[in-house]
């Protein structure tokens, strides 16, 4: 039978994951938000 906490012991988070954690987390992403504010700042400017 498999003994979960020795199984959890042994446990190792792949580094590969953690490398792809801290690059989605150092993106500066846009979000809907961003791009509703842009839009805004954008249709009130004068045209030229």
């Amino acid at each position: 039978m498999i003994n979960f906490e020795e199984e959890l012991k042994k446990f190792h988070p792949s580094l590969e994951v953690e490398d792809a954690e801290e690059a989605i987390y150092n993106q500066d992403l846009t979000d809907m938000a961003d791009l509703m504010v842009k839009i805004v700042k954008d249709s009130k400017k004068p045209v030229e």
